[in-house]
């Protein structure tokens, strides 16, 4: 979800490189007909995204995808049983920016489809970590899954970047400099860290513009929810 999408920033991960294919194994696509959204695999009956890539219609969840354009083999689509808002998300303020996707069925892990554990405690700054999603970057395969490294940053340095607005559930990551960035095409996407879910895509202003790094949901304030969510569905 990126403020000021319709002046031409596109849904791009911008400085990185196409993944190596399925190297992200717990990275699902949100699909309604086209992909719209990531997702991330947390076991075999639940993805996490982020709130704000809720839709009121049919979606599809797609695992094990690199190009999406290309059905090459080891592609899972499973369509999801019961989606969950996070109950304190704020469209407006965009706090809170979670959601929980249960599976109709259990995913089959593969060495093509596998979850990535949550986090035991909260990344630090200076954490490196790599965000992945698709869309159009400048040069390569524009259907393929790209991912880019990028460092947590100070929880000052974010919130001098977007002034009353990072709250407690939120945080940096990027480079203040601009040239790499997460954009919109990423929304609810991971950002593993150490083998972690540390963060989901959630907003930011513009593109990899400098001073304004991507913002993420803090998954580390999310475990006890997602657990207990899961535990009574």
């Amino acid at each position: 979800l990126r403020i000021f999408a319709a002046l031409g920033f596109d849904d791009k991960i911008v400085g990185g490189y196409e993944c190596r294919p399925h190297s992200v194994p717990w990275q699902v696509s949100l699909n309604n007909g086209w992909h719209y959204c990531g997702g991330t695999l947390i076991n075999d009956r639940w993805v996490v995204s982020a709130a704000h890539c809720f839709k009121d219609e049919e979606i599809e969840l797609r695992l094990g995808e690199h190009h999406l354009r290309y059905k090459d083999g080891p592609e899972q689509f499973i369509a999801p049983a019961v989606i969950i808002r996070h109950p304190e998300y704020d469209r407006y303020t965009i706090n809170n920016d979670i959601m929980l996707i249960k599976l109709a069925e259990p995913a089959k892990f593969d060495e093509y489809v596998q979850p990535i554990a949550l986090p035991k405690s909260c990344a630090p700054a200076g954490t490196q970590c790599l965000v992945s999603g698709w869309g159009a970057t400048q040069i390569g395969c524009l259907k393929c899954l790209n991912c880019l490294d990028l460092p947590i940053l100070p929880q000052d340095d974010c919130e001098r970047s977007y002034p009353n607005r990072i709250t407690s559930s939120m945080f940096c990551a990027g480079f203040l400099e601009g040239g790499k960035d997460s954009c919109q095409g990423d929304s609810g996407g991971p950002l593993v860290c150490n083998g972690e879910l540390q963060g989901v895509v959630s907003w930011g202003w513009g593109c990899a513009e400098q001073n304004r790094p991507g913002v993420y949901a803090k998954v580390c304030q999310f475990t006890d929810w997602i657990h207990s969510t899961m535990a009574s569905h």
